[in-house]
């Protein structure tokens, strides 16, 4: 059973980094800081949408944006928290 709640855990952190660097990468193409037209930087921004777009999108429909700033990537990373929170809490009293 720790095995398994080690893995859920390590597998929320790097879902929670994929998150991050998605609306980096997205804040650095809106600024024109990296070319969306070069091959590795569109096939890393179309895999990073892909895998964080199907959790973002439940979310966006109940958390409006503010001046524009998309809010659903704060409030994704905020639930990932909280179920790592959760993982360690209870998964603690297994060990």
């Amino acid at each position: 059973m720790q095995s398994i709640l080690i893995l859920a855990d390590t597998i929320l952190g790097l879902y929670m980094w994929c998150i991050i660097i998605a609306a980096v990468m997205s804040w650095l193409s809106y600024g024109g800081v990296i070319n969306n037209s070069n091959q590795f930087v569109s096939m890393i921004s179309n895999f990073l949408y892909r895998i964080t777009e199907p959790l973002m999108r439940p979310i966006r429909r109940f958390v409006p944006s503010i001046s524009g700033i998309d809010l659903s990537p704060i409030v994704l990373i905020l639930l990932i928290f909280f179920l790592r929170n959760l993982i360690r809490e209870y998964g603690g009293s297994i060990l």
